[in-house]
């Protein structure tokens, strides 16, 4: 499969991945790039015996979870524990006699406060591993594949032209990003 995203001008800055099958490949295809004179310092390869994906910063899907939970948790365990708290109140339901009125409500907030932390654990997994991690579960599987990713990270210009020298390569996937400029 052969994608390229057109990469935008500005001042943004460029990512080209090519993910290539094995190591012999994706040494000639570094090489290629260097013999063209295309800077290395604007060039990675990422695989067994070079960078891995946390070393280059590719983003860990678990980091994403683990911050989309403790957003979501936030929010959501304070509500549940208001919202057990207040269903506990108006039906009058007795969990534990010996606890008396209030303490029912309390165990009750407590047992909402705990709906909302089971809810905030799923829901902010599910989506951070699928939603926030973009394409990175896909790249991180290949890594753990065998496969190797060469990366080039600049200009238009510069992303364009390793794109034409790469293709000559037959890389499995050649993708195109665009990371917007700071302000």
């Amino acid at each position: 499969m052969l994608l390229w995203v057109k990469a935008m001008s500005g001042n943004n800055t460029n990512y080209l991945v090519a993910v290539l099958p094995d190591r012999i490949q994706a040494e000639a295809a570094y090489l290629a790039l260097q013999q063209a004179n295309l800077s290395i310092e604007q060039l990675d390869i990422l695989g067994r015996g070079y960078k891995t994906a946390d070393e280059f910063g590719l983003i860990n899907p678990n980091d994403e979870a683990t911050k989309q939970m403790d957003q979501l948790a936030n929010w959501v365990v304070p509500f549940g524990f208001a919202a057990g708290y207040l269903f506990n109140l108006l039906t009058g339901i007795e969990i534990i006699s010996w606890l008396g009125e209030v303490g029912n409500h309390i165990l009750g907030g407590l047992f909402g406060a705990a709906a909302g932390a089971f809810g905030a654990f799923t829901t902010g997994a599910l989506s951070g591993w699928t939603v926030g991690s973009g394409d990175a579960i896909a790249y991180r599987n290949r890594l753990n594949a065998g496969k190797y990713l060469i990366i080039a990270k600049g200009t238009e210009v510069f992303v364009e032209e390793a794109t034409q020298l790469l293709r000559q390569y037959g890389p499995e996937n050649l993708q195109g990003y665009v990371e917007p400029a700071r302000a």
